[in-house]
């Protein structure tokens, strides 16, 4: 009863610190629903345009997100030995290295703009695609530094200040929507183009309100006061952010790489079945990220706990948290089986898109469980620095074994779209197992590798992986 209660009182702590994050994730996949419903009304093609756009951008994106999840990390570790000096050092560095990257993501996206015909789509969707992909590409520069930002106070366990503007940003997004996409005030009509051009004033305006507030609220005052010394750049403190933030982008973009050929492979099928492809997985990608911020908010309180080496406490942090994601991820499921007919209708009002659609959730519905566990045990390994086996075991679960599976049943047994998920439940699952037992002698790998660098000596942990 003692264990049960420890457990309890840790998941509360989680909870408590992860409830902005999970808000202000909601809002970003908000806004991403909102762009969805309201071009899906003007029509389904233009909805499967988007889709494909988000299919090509979300690896690059992610892959960028990734990296400023190292911020956070390193941040969180620093707040834990109580060292605002190093904390004021990080944010600089990483800010730095994040900016670079958006700017590498941004120009490698106008540069490859072109693949959009190359991907066997429909050639009306192809077209529509193109402009909305290279105003999605720009606005993906002020996103980014948003995120570095957001990273940076998350660290710092106050998450409710970006979580306040990512709120702020639905209403915004909404209205510039309105505008731009259906032409009213006397603007013109603009549709899907004027969705890319929603998100770009958005994303830019939120990067500067969580500037200004970082920069002037007495809050941070510390931090900002240590810049005058502590603000230099270093190339150590940039190998330490990627160290930690490029394993973290493999990790994120392999998972999302893999939902990103998934839907361009839907979509070879048809504009119909890639149109219900994306509103099953807008439905999931929603839930995702309530378990996206479970995982942060653990990550965090790990990192703190890493920074004090204190290991058993990271440990229960940990089992507490993949016991919250279970619940949540049963919750999911029981949401999904109960409303798959009523939520496709929010998107799209084309009969055959919403019968797919509905039959797709029943899919998503699946790999709720997996999906959310698998989320927080990747979250709680790179909170104490374990990302290279992590990602090796994710490569692993999804490119070996689930998109091939999926590609078969899809294309070799005439499945289609419900072959394609059938290799992403199966992908999701072996991630969650593989990661949750090694989370599970996290403490001895921890004790190992502490030893390593006593003993000044070289040993693989691939011994570790089960």
């Amino acid at each position: 009863m003692h264990g049960l209660g420890l457990l309890r009182n840790e998941a509360g702590k989680t909870l408590k610190l992860a409830g902005p994050i999970i808000l202000g994730e909601l809002a970003q996949m908000a806004l991403s629903l909102i762009d969805t419903a309201m071009v899906g009304s003007v029509s389904y093609k233009q909805l499967a345009a988007a889709a494909l756009v988000m299919s090509v951008v979300n690896i690059p994106f992610v892959l960028g997100i990734g990296m400023t999840m190292s911020v956070s990390q390193m941040v969180a570790m620093a707040h834990g030995r109580n060292d605002a000096q190093k904390v004021s050092h990080y944010l600089y560095n990483g800010f730095i290295l994040c900016s670079f990257t958006a700017i590498i993501i941004s120009l490698g996206l106008e540069c490859s703009k072109d693949i959009l015909f190359h991907l066997k789509q429909d050639p009306e969707v192809a077209e529509m695609a193109v402009p909305f992909l290279r105003i999605i590409g720009i606005s993906i520069i002020p996103m980014m530094l948003f995120m570095t930002l957001k990273q940076f106070t998350d660290g710092l366990e106050y998450t409710r200040t970006a979580m306040t503007l990512s709120l702020i940003a639905l209403p915004l997004n909404a209205f510039l929507n309105w505008l731009l996409i259906f032409g009213n005030w006397g603007l013109p009509r603009l549709e899907l183009v004027g969705a890319a051009w929603g998100t770009l004033i958005t994303r830019t305006l939120i990067f500067l309100a969580l500037t200004f507030t970082i920069l002037k609220h007495k809050t941070f005052k510390r931090y900002m006061a240590a810049g005058r010394t502590h603000w230099k750049f270093s190339w150590h403190t940039i190998k330490e952010l990627l160290r930690i933030g490029i394993p973290s982008s493999l990790q994120a973009g392999m998972e999302v790489g893999v939902f990103a050929v998934s839907a361009i492979l839907v979509g070879t099928i048809g504009a119909v079945e890639q149109a219900a492809h994306q509103i099953a997985m807008n439905c999931a990608a929603f839930t995702f990220m309530v378990s996206m911020g479970l995982a942060q908010g653990g990550s965090i309180r790990v990192s703190n706990a890493y920074g004090r080496n204190d290991w058993n406490h990271i440990l229960t942090i940990g089992k507490s948290s993949i016991l919250t994601a279970l619940c949540y991820g049963v919750l999911c499921f029981v949401i999904f089986i109960s409303f798959n007919d009523f939520l496709p209708m929010l998107f799209n009002d084309n009969v055959e898109v919403v019968k797919l659609a509905s039959y797709l959730l029943i899919f998503a519905a699946i790999f709720q469980i997996s999906d959310a566990t698998q989320a927080i045990s990747v979250g709680l390994l790179r909170g104490a620095k374990d990302v290279k086996i992590p990602t090796f075991l994710v490569g692993i679960a999804y490119w070996v074994v689930g998109l091939p599976i999926g590609y078969f049943l899809a294309f070799n047994l005439d499945m289609k779209a419900p072959g394609i998920w059938t290799g992403l439940i199966i992908g999701l699952s072996l991630v969650s197992i593989f990661l949750s037992i090694r989370f599970l002698r996290l403490k001895n790998i921890l004790q190992s590798r502490t030893v390593c660098r006593c003993k000044k000596r070289k040993l693989t942990q691939y011994q570790y992986i089960f």
